[in-house]
């Protein structure tokens, strides 16, 4: 039986792992699929503090080593339910495991569009953070696809530094709040296309261009760019503990800044939990957060 046992191996569950391990807790780290979460599909990252610039992956590999050598033990498997008790129960596809905490960190994919062309250019071209990759296209031509608030909000960040910025939304209008469409429709950089819906990317080895069909016309075109950032929401990966803890209307577990769930002793960290602002840094936080939390439940 493990202390703690941290679902997901991106930055906020390595994050409590390195101080769970700290705390000279036993930690288990069990992962479905690559260490490191959304992280290592940034090929660049210039804001997380004290390194001016590296790899998705590289921080991600930084973080996994730094757990590793604190004595953190890891499991590649898929985590198919929690059972809550005084001992809790963490189900896997072959196997069970058993801690006397558990931290879900399983965080948030963006969705995808699922339209031609759009893997190759995933992290070269196409991206679904501004305030992360926004700077890598100053002066550049780009387009947001979606029409709610992150999507403007995305769209204004970006007008303040790219040459142009052109909105695709598939609705009639956009959708997001009268005060940022009134924002943005000031701005003389900006061109919003509604009623459309991307049919596919376009270029060689770098992107071109995005084909769009407007759904009135059924006409097909295509908008010349050099960047595309697409803002169609978040998946959370909670729905394997759907029965087991309290979660929001959108799928997040629903937990304040103390990260801790509605059942004693089960925690949450990173992207899935219910918040604001979905930073590296605000999912290290999380982890440091909840593993604290973990460690003053266990006594």
């Amino acid at each position: 039986m493990y202390d703690i046992i941290i679902i997901g191996a991106g930055p906020a569950g390595l994050t409590a792992a390195i101080y769970g391990r700290r705390a000279e807790k036993s930690v288990l780290v069990i992962e479905k699929g690559g260490f490191g979460g959304q992280v290592t599909f940034s090929p660049k990252i210039e804001n997380y503090p004290g390194f001016g610039e590296l790899s998705g992956a590289e921080l991600a590999d930084k973080m996994v080593e730094h757990a590793i050598s604190l004595g953190a033990e890891f499991e590649l498997e898929t985590v198919t339910e929690i059972r809550n008790g005084e001992i809790k129960e963490v189900i896997t596809e072959n196997g069970t495991f058993q801690a006397k905490t558990v931290i879900i960190a399983t965080g948030a994919a963006h969705r995808h569009l699922g339209v031609e062309g759009e893997e190759k250019y995933l992290g070269n071209g196409i991206s679904f953070c501004a305030v992360c990759d926004g700077a890598f296209y100053a002066g550049l031509d780009v387009t947001v696809i979606g029409g709610g608030n992150s999507a403007l909000q995305e769209a204004i960040l970006l007008s303040a530094t790219s040459k142009k910025v052109t909105i695709i939304q598939n609705l009639p209008t956009l959708t997001g709040e009268e005060a940022l469409q009134k924002i943005l429709r000031e701005k003389e950089n900006v061109e919003i296309i509604c009623s459309s819906v991307v049919s596919g990317f376009e270029g060689e080895d770098a992107l071109t261009g995005i084909k769009i069909k407007n759904t009135d016309t059924n006409t097909e075109s295509t908008v010349p760019c050099d960047g595309c950032f697409v803002a169609i929401g978040l998946i959370p990966a909670t729905d394997f503990i759907k029965d087991t803890v309290t979660l929001n209307a959108y799928g997040y577990v629903d937990a304040g800044e103390s990260c801790k769930t509605n059942l004693d002793g089960i925690f949450v960290a990173g992207d899935c939990r219910s918040k604001e602002i979905r930073q590296i840094t605000t999912a290290t936080a999380d982890g440091a957060t909840a593993a604290l939390a973990a460690i003053k439940y266990i006594g």
